[in-house]
């Protein structure tokens, strides 16, 4: 039976191909223009085009928009300063879609001088981008290619990955375990996680996890983790209400480098995690068990969005640079004559 349920709204929600809402117009993400027309206002609520989110137009809503607006306008000023006063930039192609400007690797990108171009041709490097959990195989261009090859970020598929590369559990069989688990949904951003008592009859399409405790004091912790180039780059601890461990209410976030967190033998894992899934851009949920003292890898996401409203402005800026440097070493110059 559920111990307790609680959406968590921190991503917008997404869909598994196939499964949700019609584009805006039907249109193609590349072909929808400026990014406002992405939102539709009606009876006091916000639609979400890309995701199909519905959401409350509150004041809580209303200041996390200002708040990631005076945040954007400042990465979006300094990406309009480096255009103007740069010859050459870097240029990425993303396919099948483009990234929006609340997508984290937008920010990286308008940080760090980096050209988004329409077609492959213009580009230095591609970037496959789909906000799906299980994405059909696409062919590269000649080009570096990022993401290209991470099909699959289902949860059993991390948990199945992880346990292969750390050498020990996350997933559990909810019919044999004895005790809380954890339990998912499949799809990716379907924010649904749940405490059930096992043992349970495992329902169809959903995936178990066991509990890692992470509660100190009534608190719980999350190492909210951004990767590029296929290593560790900033670490967003968050701390929450227990009551609220699957809810976007953080306490408190604090912005951490990965060896502040990690062990040198964790920051090898977590890479070996990211080769094996394929992954040069990626956020991943990460948990320390109290108990153990192992960190445990819960979920991937490859569209992630942030940084995280709860952040300063000034850790926003930092994580923001540290991200735009990591993805412009990876990168390649731009060639001679662009």
């Amino acid at each position: 039976m559920p111990l307790e349920a609680a959406a968590d709204p921190e991503r917008p929600p997404t869909f598994i191909r196939g499964d949700g809402p019609p584009r805006a117009g039907g249109a193609d993400l590349k072909g929808r223009g400026f990014w406002l027309r992405d939102f539709r206002l009606k009876d006091g609520r916000v639609e979400v085009f890309d995701t199909g989110a519905d959401l409350t137009l509150d004041r809580t809503l209303i200041g996390e928009c200002l708040v990631w607006f005076g945040y954007h306008m400042i990465v979006r000023a300094r990406s309009w300063w480096l255009a103007a006063t740069r010859r050459s930039r870097p240029r990425l192609w993303f396919t099948p879609h483009n990234p929006r400007p609340w997508y984290l690797v937008w920010a990286a990108a308008a940080w760090a001088g980096i050209r988004i171009v329409a077609a492959p041709e213009q580009a230095d490097a591609a970037f496959a981008f789909e906000d799906a959990t299980w994405t059909a195989a696409l062919i590269p261009p000649l080009l570096p290619a990022f993401n290209f090859r991470c099909l699959d970020i289902s949860k059993s598929h991390v948990a199945e990955v992880f346990e292969e590369v750390f050498g020990y559990p996350l997933a559990v069989d909810p019919t044999r375990w004895t005790g809380v688990a954890v339990e998912k949904g499949e799809g990716n951003g379907a924010h649904d996680g749940r405490l059930v008592h096992c043992p349970t009859a495992r329902e169809p399409g959903r995936h178990y996890q066991r509990l890692i405790d992470t509660q100190e004091g009534g608190v719980v912790r999350d190492l909210r983790t951004a990767c590029v180039g296929r290593r560790p780059v900033v670490v967003w601890t968050k701390s929450k209400a227990a009551r609220d461990r699957f809810s976007i209410h953080n306490l408190s976030v604090r912005l951490d480098l990965p060896e502040q967190v990690f062990s040198p033998q964790e920051l090898e894992q977590i890479v070996r995690f990211l080769s094996a899934m394929h992954l040069d851009w990626a956020g991943l949920d990460i948990l320390r068990d109290r108990t153990d003292g192992r960190i445990y890898i819960v979920d991937v996401n490859t569209t992630d969005v942030g940084p995280i409203i709860a952040l300063s402005l000034v850790d926003k800026l930092r994580s923001t640079a540290l991200l735009a440097d990591a993805l412009k070493a990876m990168t390649p110059a731009p060639r001679l004559g662009r």
